[in-house]
């Protein structure tokens, strides 16, 4: 990374690489980066003072290197309202399973389709609701325009955003920069002090990372609270940049969040992008906070965007050349196959003309899917020819039928709006094969080029043909070796597609013929993720994320033993009907090592089994045991005790 300062028509910059400094003198004209990137950038850069090692030598002990402390950038400190102890053993719980009211939980990813309203014509589209880890059902207005940022980001990633920039024009781009505070405290920490893995270096990486100016691009479902509690909790100044509508407006009153941004999320990628560039850069003006010194997101359809947005301002972040190949399928086996790593057999799909010959090269059986990333949306398993056939236009005519009018995403209708192509929704299907054997969750903390944390948790068969989950536990049961090749496995894949630092959900499958990776996820990951890994190492990933928004090196403390078994589980529902009781859930939530049991529906709503559609998820239960075995056998009896009635 290069940070550097202004004398006159020279720059001298740093190449910091945490194994010494290398300090080069380069003649720069001010203007060098005036032609292209002056638009991104400018060109009004206020001076700093010399701030280098010759003027501030480094520390040589903890003691020495805990004094350090941040330039006093803005005046706003936490001061929450309520009491949270997210570093606690036991979980903070709340007072009822059914009288919850922060709103939907967090999901990766949940699709719905609205019935139609009572009394509607019958030609009247049915709404696509995709409900991601942004809501849909924003704060104080129930009917929100689906936003065409979202469409874009699921449908067609990445979108109108712009490209990422070439080595050369970043290298470029970051000479007209300045040093961010924590690059400024960073450059007189030794490497030794910064990188160890023992509770005085945690406590040294806190302290470089407290009163740093960190803007979280979107704040996902209100189940995200969590994240701003810690990042407040370790002294971080949370900037939120979101619809003016989002639940996490309130953050700001609560003294959670230093800042929030709005910015009208309806609006194209493109457009965001360049709102959301010119309101970071005006950062530290108003005296709450300082420039931005990081930029973090915790929600997957906003992980290009903020991957963006760093590049632009010359801040640590994840490259957006490995973001975009991550998020296309296509493209991550293309990274994996040049790598050398395992391929399962593909064939790329772009009309009907294509089905005879993408049959022999995958073979039965196989796995239909959208390349463009839509979840389960469109994923579906086939076992010959006709079979493939069948559900090949069946998702073709799925996704060409999504419109976007309004703002809104629409199935089916020909009532105007934009059709598939306009609304850029790629039609383009991906035939893989089918890839037997458990399936795994492999979380993981990048830093420097190198792996410093990979947890590997199981995952239960899944409810197929629509590959909905059904439970997990951690650590995982398979036997070590497994473990181990799955592991490697998924660092590999992260690091083939680009990636050298950042907190990653990595998602593989040991099949018959060894370890093979499902997909990267090129963030935390979200439901019960954050919590399995606090709970059995030890670990929080909101922080180690952090870390890697400012540049501080992530060195996790990890103990020899797990501290703890998890277990935990949507439950499903096996049969369509409507919801008649949930009032074991209260229950369940007084039993010993329940961490929670939350509803994900409500009584008299409708639920659809795995006969009929996608199968409604009813309710979250987490466990713990001492042991994964001991946690999963208790969790798998509470969800034969049937905790939500369905009839």
């Amino acid at each position: 990374m290069f940070h550097g300062f202004y004398e006159r028509k020279e720059a001298i910059f740093a190449a910091f690489g945490f194994g010494g400094i290398v300090w080069v003198h380069v003649a720069l004209a001010m203007s060098c980066c005036g032609g292209c990137l002056s638009g991104i950038f400018g060109q009004n850069h206020a001076l700093r003072p010399d701030s280098s090692p010759q003027k501030q030598p480094l520390v040589s002990t903890y003691t020495e290197a805990m004094k350090l402390e941040r330039p006093k950038l803005g005046s706003w400190e936490a001061s929450p309202k309520e009491v949270f102890d997210w570093a606690s053993p036991i979980p903070r719980r709340r007072p009822s399973a059914l009288t919850d009211n922060s709103g939907p939980v967090d999901f990766d990813m949940v699709i719905d389709i609205d019935e139609p309203k009572p009394g509607a014509a019958k030609e009247e589209p049915r709404l696509q609701t995709i409900d991601t880890d942004i809501p849909s059902n924003r704060v104080g207005l129930e009917n929100r325009r689906r936003s065409r940022f979202e469409a874009e980001m699921l449908l067609a990633s990445p979108g109108r955003l712009p490209p990422p920039l070439s080595a050369d024009m970043r290298e470029e781009a970051i000479r007209t920069l300045l040093p961010t505070a924590t690059f400024q405290m960073l450059a007189k920490v030794p490497k030794n002090l910064l990188t160890a893995t023992n509770e005085p270096a945690k406590q040294l990486r806190r302290q470089l990372m407290r009163g740093s100016t960190v803007v979280f691009v979107t704040a996902g479902l209100p189940g995200k609270r969590f994240t701003f509690e810690i990042a407040a909790s370790l002294g971080v100044k949370p900037v939120i940049l979101e619809h003016p509508d989002s639940w996490s407006r309130s953050l700001v009153d609560e003294g959670l969040a230093a800042k929030f941004i709005p910015v009208d999320m309806t609006q194209d990628s493109e457009t965001i992008f360049n709102e959301a560039l010119k309101h970071i850069k005006e950062l530290g003006e108003d005296g709450v906070t300082g420039p931005a010194d990081g930029i973090a997101t915790y929600v997957e359809l906003s992980v290009p965007l903020a991957a963006r947005l760093a590049e632009a301002l010359g801040l640590p972040g994840l490259r957006p050349a490995a973001v975009d190949a991550a998020r296309n399928k296509h493209a991550t086996r293309a990274c994996l196959k040049q790598a050398g790593l395992p391929t399962p057999r593909n064939f790329l799909i772009t009309d009907q003309s294509k089905l005879t010959e993408a049959a022999q090269v995958v073979g039965f059986p196989a796995v239909l899917k959208p390349v463009s990333g839509a979840a389960s949306l469109g994923v579906k398993k086939v076992t010959n020819p006709m079979e493939m056939g069948r559900c090949y236009k069946e998702i073709v005519d799925e996704l060409s039928t999504l419109v976007v009018s309004s703002g809104a995403l629409v199935q089916g209708s020909g009532n105007g709006g934009l059709n598939a192509q306009e609304s850029g929704v790629d039609l383009t299907v991906l035939m893989e094969q089918f890839l037997d054997g458990p399936e795994v969750d492999v979380d993981v903390v990048m830093s420097e080029g190198e792996h410093r944390y990979a947890c590997v948790s199981d995952n239960g068969p899944t409810l197929e043909p629509y590959f909905n989950e059904t439970w997990a536990c951690c650590p995982s049961l398979l036997p070590k070796d497994k473990q181990v090749a799955l592991r490697d496995l998924a660092v590999q894949c992260i690091k083939s597609l680009g990636f050298t630092s950042g907190v990653f959900h990595v998602e593989c499958k040991y099949t018959s013929h060894g370890p093979h990776l499902i997909e990267v996820n090129a963030r935390m990951g979200g439901g019960q993720v954050h919590e399995c890994n606090r709970l059995t190492w030890g670990v929080c990933l909101v922080e180690e994320t952090l870390n890697c928004a400012l540049g501080i090196p992530s060195r996790p403390l990890v103990p020899r033993e797990p501290i703890s078994g998890t277990a935990y589980c949507y439950v499903n529902a096996m049969k369509s009907g409507v919801v008649k009781d949930m009032s074991k859930l209260e229950e369940l939530l007084k039993r010993e090592n329940v961490v929670w049991a939350k509803p994900l529906t409500r009584v008299g709503a409708k639920a659809v089994g795995p006969a009929d559609g996608l199968p409604t998820w009813l309710c979250d239960l987490f466990v713990r045991g001492k042991t994964a075995k001991e946690a999963l056998d208790y969790l798998q009896a509470m969800q034969k005790e049937d905790p939500v009635v369905v009839s």
